[in-house]
């Protein structure tokens, strides 16, 4: 049995992440101490590797639950493991769409901005306060509706 930190440490997450997964119902609830801390065992850590490679992969809380549905079931079929994994491509070949989308117009933004000249008159500044994307080659570098860009 390990406390939180060295799970932690051994995963390559931080303390409050491991809460939070405990807090979704991702990761199970480990043994305490006497004192209240928390102690996590060998399934705590393989499962706790097991979300974060998923994560790595980019699959959603849903998706991993589901996954390790799947996981603790060794006798099911993997057809919907293979149909998530499926899902996730398909969103992954989506961004890598947008991002070249979103490189092409940075490029092209960098080619026609000013080096020298004054703010008043600056491509970039007056490419970022277009929000309708006009002086876009192409608006599908925008963030797709609804959606929170970091």
């Amino acid at each position: 049995m390990i406390p939180i930190g060295q799970l932690a440490r051994e995963t390559g997450c931080k303390v409050q992440t491991v809460r939070w997964y405990e807090e979704v119902g991702l990761l199970p609830s480990p043994a305490r101490t006497e004192g209240g801390h928390r102690l996590y065992g060998r399934a705590h850590r393989e499962r706790l590797a097991f979300i974060r490679h998923a994560r790595e992969f980019g699959f959603g809380l849903e998706a991993i639950r589901k996954l390790l549905d799947l996981a603790a079931h060794p006798e099911r079929p993997c057809g919907d493991a293979h149909a998530l994994a499926v899902s996730q491509l398909a969103e992954v070949e989506a961004k890598l769409r947008r991002l070249a989308d979103l490189r092409d117009e940075l490029a092209r933004l960098v080619e026609t901005g000013c080096r020298d000249g004054i703010a008043a008159e600056c491509r970039v500044l007056e490419t970022l306060a277009d929000h309708d994307h006009g002086h876009c080659l192409s608006a599908a570098h925008a963030a797709p509706s609804g959606a929170v860009t970091k």
